[in-house]
This record gives structure tokens, C-alpha cells and sequence, in this order.
């Protein structure tokens, strides 16, 4: 049985004192580290929208992320990761930087344009976290994150007066459109809550219509294993052909859902200041990106979203892209890739698939000799990639991709 406690005047009016100014406190000192907007939520157990992500994740569409599935049960009780979670604090920063070179031959999504964002984010959330817990005199329990603990963070900035979840499943803010980074702190402090703010959707449907390869499967339903973000930079191994064609020239991740979003007109271009930008990957090269060694990766993406994908999953992408092009200056580059024995079997395969869509006399050459060799070289090969690897040469050299 609970403990009934007769209503207090004194206390009570005391604490929702305190909560106001901590509140205050906070908003304050969120703008100071340079958040755009700040807001606060009262912990709700189970999440309100546990069983929409149960029933997401149980349908398979997280795909190989297995780290969603695995933390179910946590990301739908804030009781787990914080005893005595009482409140949400929820953090914004506008990343929009602008546009991508009209000329561009490959795109990657803005948010890669700058240095990792869970280190400049988690540096300035961490500092606010510290803050608080001095602020209240050190009692408070605090979790803090910023895009990787298990907490169902677009959730929570929606009840927290931040924006509001669109149909594409992302934040929408009125004033800064859909370019936001969230990081939150869960607490067992009792903050007086922000309200919350209504869906301004309506009936526009741009972003389910502009996805090239049908993610949006439903109004507020996305299946990650359809959506472009997710085949270029949480998949591993094998981008599935059937979505090839329609990743056309996006390198690492995908804005189109967000870009088409008409309260993008509001979006502002972000100060980010201190914080180094890449400019250059407004107009990425796959083609001399397709030429890089490990080493050569690791030190011009170091400290840089790309990095996440790994050599491989890179210059995969690339791959893509540059037979996506057709342009038979590519050929040279992908044939360098497809013959080197040393290269990976996915990057050598997604190298032949991108010479069968290029085409012409100096393509169809290659893959006649990639094929030659692969023929002699290991029939029945028990290992899957480079059995993939056989059937990818075989299907670009025989025309059918």
C-alpha cells in the first residue's frame, strides 16, 4: 500500500518554488552553452509511446540495429535508467549549415558537415547536467545523453513543448523547422513541466511522398530497413539491390524527407560557433574518396560522422553513387577496386554492380576480366562475400543489373 500524505501548503509551495527556478535556471544556462531551445517533461511509466516502438521493433523494422531491440525494456521505463526518474530535460541545437553544392556529385547529409555531434553536444550537456546538480546543492540523481543511451529522446522533446513529431518521425520545431540534434537529462528532480505542443502537420504528405525508396511507409511509420540513412550508414555489408538505383547520388545519410518539409522556411542557418565544419563535403568527391586506404580514411574522417561507416561502408557508398552517375570516367576507379584482390569482397562487388550500370565497351572489358579471374580463382566458394561477390560480378558482367 502507498503512504498517504496529507497536502502541505508550506513545502509544497516551497518545492514548486525551487522547481520554478531551477526551471528558469536551466533554460537560462542551456542558452548560454549555446542550446537553441530547452524544455522540460514529466517522466511518464511506461513512455507513452512504448507500445508503438515495441510493436516497431518486434515487426523487424530496426533492422541490424540491434542495440534499439536490445535496450527495449529501458527505453520504455525511464524508472530503469534513473530510479525515481521524475523529470525530462530536453535539449535542441539547429545544425542547418545551408544547402549542398547544385553541382554536387554526391551528398552528404548536413549534420556530417561538422565534427561528430555527440562530442560537442555531450561536452556542452554534460556541463549543464554538472550545473543543476551544483544548483540544487548536489542531491539530484542525473543521466545524461545525447543520442545514445536508452531513452526515446523525440518522445520526450515533443512533451516537452520542443516541437512536435512529424510524419516522417522526426522533431519539428516552428521556428527552426526540422534541423535539430537533441540531448536530454533524466532526473528524479520534479520540474514544473512545459506544455506540450499540437501536431501542425495537417494533411501534407510531402516527406512520405519524396522518399525515393517508400521508408515512410505510413503517416508517423518508418521502416529503417527501406530508408537511405540507414542502408548508407547503420547497415553493414550488402546494400540490397532493389534500392540501389533509388540511393542516386546520397553518399552518406539523407536529408530528402526533412528538405521538403514546408516549415523548413523557417529554418534558420546555425552559428555553431568553435565548432570546426567541413565545407569541402558540400561538394564530396566519391571518385578520389574511392582511392583511400585505411589510413588515409581514418585521418581525414577522424573526429567525423563518416567515420562511423568504416572504410568499407564508405567506399561502398561511393560505389554506388559513381554508377548511379554513369559517368564512364568512373570506370577507371571502380576497375581499380573490383580487381584488387586485397580490396574487400562488398566493396569489390558494389565496384562490379556500379560498372554494369555505367556500361560501354571499357566496362563491359573489366567485368569480363573480373569475371575470368573469379571463374578460376574459386568456384563454390564457401565463404558468403565472396560467394556474393561471384554472383554480383556475374549478374553486372551478363547486363542484368
Amino acid at each position: 500500500m502507498s503512504e498517504f500524505r496529507e497536502p502541505n501548503a508550506m513545502t509544497d509551495g516551497y518545492a514548486q518554488v525551487e522547481g520554478t527556478r531551477w526551471r528558469d535556471w536551466l533554460k537560462a544556462e542551456a542558452a548560454r552553452l549555446g542550446f537553441d531551445r530547452c524544455g522540460v517533461a514529466a517522466v511518464q511509466r511506461p513512455v507513452p509511446t512504448a507500445n508503438r516502438f515495441l510493436a516497431w521493433a518486434a515487426d523487424g523494422r530496426a533492422g541490424e540495429m540491434e542495440y534499439l531491440v536490445r535496450n527495449a525494456d529501458r527505453r520504455c521505463d525511464p524508472g530503469l535508467v534513473v530510479e525515481g526518474a521524475a523529470s525530462w530535460i530536453v535539449v535542441a541545437r539547429n545544425i542547418y549549415l545551408g544547402d549542398p553544392a547544385p553541382d554536387a556529385a554526391a551528398v552528404v547529409a548536413r549534420y556530417a558537415w561538422v565534427r561528430d555531434y555527440h562530442r560537442w553536444m555531450e561536452k556542452a550537456l554534460k556541463s549543464l547536467a554538472t550545473g543543476l546538480r551544483a544548483e540544487v546543492g548536489g542531491e539530484a540523481k542525473l543521466r545524461y545523453y545525447v543520442d545514445t543511451g536508452p531513452v526515446l529522446e523525440r518522445d520526450a522533446a515533443a512533451r516537452a513543448g520542443l516541437g512536435w513529431i512529424g510524419k516522417h518521425t522526426n522533431l519539428i520545431a516552428p521556428d527552426l523547422g526540422n534541423w535539430l540534434m537533441l540531448g536530454v537529462i533524466l532526473t528524479d528532480l520534479e520540474l514544473p513541466a512545459d506544455p506540450p505542443m499540437r501536431d501542425h502537420c495537417g494533411r501534407c504528405r510531402r516527406c512520405i511522398d519524396a522518399c525515393p525508396t517508400g521508408a515512410i511507409t505510413a503517416p508517423y511509420r518508418v521502416d529503417a530497413r527501406r530508408c537511405i540513412s540507414y542502408l548508407t550508414i547503420e547497415l553493414r555489408g550488402w546494400i540490397p539491390t532493389e534500392f540501389r538505383v533509388a540511393i542516386g547520388n546520397r553518399l552518406f545519410g539523407c536529408d530528402i524527407c526533412l528538405e521538403v518539409c514546408p516549415w523548413n522556411r523557417f529554418a534558420k542557418v546555425a552559428a555553431l560557433e568553435g565548432i570546426e565544419r567541413r565545407e569541402a563535403w558540400r561538394r564530396p568527391k566519391p571518385l578520389e574518396w574511392l582511392e583511400l586506404g585505411e589510413a588515409e580514411f581514418r585521418s581525414l574522417f577522424q573526429g567525423h560522422p563518416i567515420l562511423r561507416v568504416k572504410r568499407e561502408g564508405l567506399l561502398r557508398n561511393c560505389c554506388v553513387v559513381l554508377g548511379n552517375s554513369g559517368d564512364p570516367a568512373a570506370v577507371s576507379g571502380l576497375a581499380r577496386r573490383l580487381l584488387d584482390e586485397h580490396e574487400s569482397p562488398v566493396v569489390r562487388g558494389h565496384a562490379a554492380w556500379a560498372l554494369g550500370r555505367i556500361g560501354g565497351a571499357a566496362a563491359r572489358a573489366v567485368l569480363a576480366d573480373a569475371h575470368s579471374r573469379l571463374s578460376a580463382g574459386f568456384q563454390d566458394d564457401p565463404d558468403p562475400d565472396r560467394a556474393r561477390l561471384k554472383a554480383e560480378v556475374c549478374a553486372a558482367a551478363s547486363g542484368s543489373v
